[in-house]
């Protein structure tokens, strides 16, 4: 059993330095070793195999925002219902009752954006009125 932090640390150390050094190399080799051609191909934006339309400074959406944060949103609900999945045995009713609550209040937030018609792409009216 180590003794001492440096002996306790010490193998995420290595492993640190490790992927370092390889995340390092790999840059370093690559453009050493890759060919350097500039044309105007290399220099457009890539949209998925598709001819570029428009200009890449265009205007987003607000929806576009406001999707991007509902999905951050809903990927902390995730990152909070697993770990409680994983002890649920030992934690016993209240804190399915507690947890309850937190789904309940994520899906009235989520039924609320959807009857405001953020969800709905095809619309081009403003989504909240005041």
């Amino acid at each position: 059993m180590p003794s001492s932090p440096l002996e306790v640390y010490f193998p995420v150390l290595v492993q640190a330095l490790l992927g370092l050094g390889l995340a390092l190399g790999l840059v370093g080799a690559s453009s050493l070793l890759g060919k350097k051609l500039w044309n105007k191909v290399k220099d457009s934006p890539y949209e998925c195999g598709m001819a570029p339309q428009g200009n890449a400074e265009g205007r987003f959406s607000v929806k576009f925002y406001l999707v991007g944060m509902l999905f951050i949103l809903f990927d902390i609900e995730a990152v909070f219902l697993y770990p409680w999945v994983v002890v649920y045995r030992d934690l016993g009713l209240v804190a399915f009752a507690e947890m309850a609550i937190f789904v309940i209040l994520i899906l009235c937030g989520f039924f609320y954006i959807w009857k405001k018609g953020v969800l709905d792409w095809s619309k081009t009216t403003q989504i909240f009125h005041r």
